[in-house]
């Protein structure tokens, strides 16, 4: 069977200061029906900060494997390509990032009350937030 590597060549990918090992490519933000769509690409081997989902999602890995890791660095999961997975709101906080490739990953975040992502310190406290305004302004942002 032939393998085939997810084309990027078209994504424009961006960062943000300070969340090392991440990058993202925004496809829509919905305020409507209170929705964020996007692709996040997280560095082979590495990890992404803490943090805990507030609104529902739905995941799609496009390339490589996702590693879900807790809050103790104690691998909790990993999700092959194409692994599909829809999930409430909550859950426990976790650190992602990609295993001997970088991974990518669709997220279509839903039904966002206020809050997406609350990033925590290492005492599991939120120390930031995303929610519908800040992926307005990354949307804004990655258009120009």
């Amino acid at each position: 069977m032939t393998v085939y590597q997810f084309d990027e060549s078209n994504i424009r990918w961006h960062t943000i200061e300070g969340f090392d090992h991440l990058s993202y490519f925004i496809y829509e933000v919905d305020e409507i029906n209170k929705g964020v769509d996007l692709l996040f690409k997280f560095s082979a081997n590495q990890k992404i900060a803490l943090h805990r989902h507030k609104a529902n999602y739905r995941t799609l890995v496009v390339q490589g494997e996702l590693r879900i890791y807790r809050p103790n660095g104690e691998l909790k999961e990993i999700r092959p390509v194409g692994s599909y997975v829809a999930t409430d709101a909550g859950g426990e906080p976790h650190t992602e990032g990609g295993g001997d490739q970088d991974v990518v990953v669709f997220f279509s975040n839903r039904n966002v009350a206020d809050v997406i992502y609350e990033i925590l310190d290492d005492d599991l406290q939120p120390i930031a937030t995303f929610g519908l305004p800040e992926f307005k302004a990354l949307l804004k942002a990655q258009s120009t």
